[in-house]
């Protein structure tokens, strides 16, 4: 069987790296300290008792569905 022939233009490792290098540098600059605070603030989340309650609730049903 005939190969497929690749017309896309092939980068160079070198260049990708380069490429790669640059827009992480440029990443780093812009990324400032309210950035930052966005990941770095405890948000409330659901009590771990209130999931499982839930979770027992759906397995209760699916059961009594198959049985």
């Amino acid at each position: 069987m005939a190969k497929r022939k690749n017309h896309k233009a092939q980068r160079s490792p070198a260049k990708k790296t380069k490429e790669l290098h640059d827009l992480y540098a440029k990443m780093r600059r812009d990324f400032t300290a309210a950035d930052l605070q966005k990941y770095t603030q405890i948000e409330e989340g659901i009590p771990l008792k209130q999931v499982i309650a839930e979770m027992e609730e759906i397995h209760r049903k699916l059961t009594r569905k198959r049985a």
